[in-house]
C-alpha cells in the first residue's frame, strides 16, 4: 500500500522556533523510545509514524539504543522511511543520540570521541540516512573531558553527518560548560532534551534559565510521566501498559495510592477544561515559552491523535495553575 500523507498536515500543528536558531519544531514531536522496537508489531509502528506525519508532527526522535533490542527502533524507522517516506525526508527533523550502553567492550558507552562518532555511523547505517538533523550526547560522562565529548559533536557537524547538536540529561551547570565549549568550537548547541512533567520539575531549578540566556531550545521527554499523567492508571494497572511490561522503564511500584490520588484530582481539572488528562499535562508544559516541543510516546494511533489535540487549548488561568500546584505539592 502506497502511503500518501494528508494534504492538510500543516493546517493545525503549531511550530515553535528552537531557541534563537532558524529551525522550527512542532509543538508535539514523536519519540521512538518505546513501542517501535523489534519486540513490537511493525505494522503498528508504521501506522503511528504515518499518523504523526499526517498531523504535522515532523520531528521524530530516536537514540542508538532504542528498542528493544537496542538498535531495532532505528532499523524499523529506516525501513518505514525507505518503504513509505523517502520523498518527504526534507519535511522531517530526525534526531538520534549516543551516551548510554550500546555494545560490549570499552568503546560502546559514555562520551568518548571514539564511541560517539562510531555510534553515529552505526545509526546512519541502520536508518539508511546520510545525515541526521540533530545529534545529541545522551548523558554527561564523568570520566571523559567535556572538551572531547563536545569536540565529537562538532566533528559530526563538520563531517556532514549532523546538521545540529544537542544535549540530554545535563544539569544547569553541566549545560553551561558544554555550551561554552561548543560556542568556542563554532558549533552552537541547538537544543536540550531533559525529562519534564508535572511530576518531575527539576528543570525549573536553573536549567530553563540557562537555556533562555543562551538561546537554546528545550524539548521535554516523558511529559506524561511514562503514561501516569493519562487516564490509563485511574482504575489500576492495565495489562497492556508500560508498568505491566517487564522491559518497560515505568515500574509498577511507582504507581502509589498517593500518586493515584493526585492523578484523579488532575483528571477532574482536565475534564473541567474540556481536555483529557494527557492533553492538559502536555499543554501545561507548553505554557512556558522556553519549552519548544513536548516529546510524546505512543503505543497506538489514537494516542497520537489525542496528544496532538492538546494544542486546541494551551491557555491556563492563574487559578488553574494554582490548583495544579496545590495538587502536586500536597
Amino acid at each position: 500500500m502506497t502511503y500518501l500523507p494528508s494534504e492538510k498536515r500543516y493546517n493545525s500543528m503549531k511550530y515553535n522556533r528552537c531557541g534563537r536558531s532558524g529551525l522550527k519544531l512542532p509543538a508535539v514531536s514523536l519519540g521512538l523510545w518505546h513501542n517501535f522496537g523489534g519486540v513490537d508489531a511493525f505494522e503498528n509502528s508504521r501506522a503511528m509514524i504515518h499518523k504523526a506525519f499526517d498531523l504535522g508532527i515532523t520531528h521524530f526522535d530516536l537514540a542508538n539504543n532504542y528498542g528493544p533490542p537496542p538498535g531495532s527502533a532505528e532499523e524499523n524507522f529506516g525501513r518505514i522511511l525507505k518503504q513509505d517516506m523517502r520523498a518527504y525526508r526534507d519535511e522531517m527533523v530526525i534526531s538520534t543520540k549516543a551516551g548510554y550502553y550500546m555494545w560490549e567492550g570499552p568503546y560502546g558507552d559514555w562520551g568518548s570521541r571514539k564511541y560517539l562518532l562510531s555510534s553515529l555511523d552505526q545509526s546512519l547505517k541502520r536508518m539508511g540516512l546520510e545525515y541526521v538533523d540533530i545529534f545529541y550526547h545522551h548523558r554527561p560522562d564523568p570520566d571523559t573531558p567535556l572538551e572531547e565529548t563536545m569536540g565529537a559533536l562538532d566533528q559530526a557537524v563538520r563531517q556532514g553527518k549532523a546538521l545540529y547538536v544537542g544535549l540530554s540529561n545535563y544539569n544547569a551547570e553541566q549545560t553551561q560548560k558544554a555550551v561554552d565549549i561548543l560556542k568556542q568550537l563554532g558549533t552552537p548547541c541547538l537544543i536540550h532534551q531533559p525529562s519534564y512533567s508535572m511530576f518531575n520539575r527539576w528543570i525549573e531549578d536553573g536549567l530553563l534559565e540557562v537555556l533562555e540566556k543562551e538561546g537554546i531550545g528545550c524539548i521535554a521527554f516523558s511529559p506524561l510521566a511514562q503514561g501516569m499523567l493519562t487516564d490509563k492508571y485511574l482504575k489500576g494497572i492495565p495489562e497492556d501498559s508500560r508498568a505491566a511490561k517487564p522491559h518497560g522503564y515505568l515500574k509498577e511500584r511507582e504507581i502509589t495510592e498517593e500518586r493515584l490520588n493526585k492523578i484523579r484530582k488532575l483528571n477532574q481539572l482536565a475534564e473541567e477544561r474540556g481536555q483529557t488528562l494527557a492533553q492538559m499535562a502536555l499543554a501545561w508544559i507548553l505554557r512556558d515559552g522556553r519549552v519548544t516541543s513536548v516529546l510524546i510516546g505512543a503505543s497506538k494511533v489514537s494516542q497520537i491523535e489525542e496528544n496532538a489535540a492538546a494544542l486546541n487549548n494551551l491557555d491556563f488561568t492563574q487559578e488553574e495553575l494554582k490548583r495544579i500546584d496545590v495538587i502536586l505539592m500536597a
